[in-house]
């Protein structure tokens, strides 16, 4: 098993520029790679912090003519590390994210998080993460 890595994360997206826009303009992720198959009617579009040969990255996939998706019950969120969790907020409001949980400590522990939607309603974990 110690052959297996962890690649990527596919989520379907309602409109790939906004998407692309929101993961790499206001969450500093990097557009990798972005592959067009008209065939079958869909792009997709690969972000991430580093290469998707050494990092886990992200698939936005654009149904074409597809507007909206229903996440479901048992989708729950992805995590991002950030330095300073209360500036990544702040700014992230002017920008016109939603911010669904303020930033401050977890329940019964002392880890500092924030919950912010994407455009289309996934949810992402914010997690202080100091510098060493």
């Amino acid at each position: 098993m110690s052959d297996f890595s962890f690649l990527h994360t596919m989520l379907r997206v309602r409109n790939l520029d906004e998407s692309v826009k929101f993961y790499t303009t206001l969450l500093g992720m990097k557009e990798l790679r972005r592959n067009e198959v008209p065939d079958g009617k869909y792009t997709l579009v690969f972000v991430g912090y580093g290469d998707d040969t050494t990092h886990t990255v992200l698939e936005l996939t654009y149904n074409w003519g597809v507007d909206s998706y229903e996440i479901g019950t048992a989708f729950g969120h992805l995590a991002i590390g950030v330095p300073d969790i209360y500036a990544t907020c702040e700014t992230l409001r002017k920008a016109g994210v939603k911010i669904s949980r303020e930033p401050g400590p977890v329940k019964f522990g002392t880890t500092v998080i924030a919950f912010i939607d994407d455009p289309d309603g996934y949810k992402i974990e914010l997690i202080e993460r100091k510098p060493r």
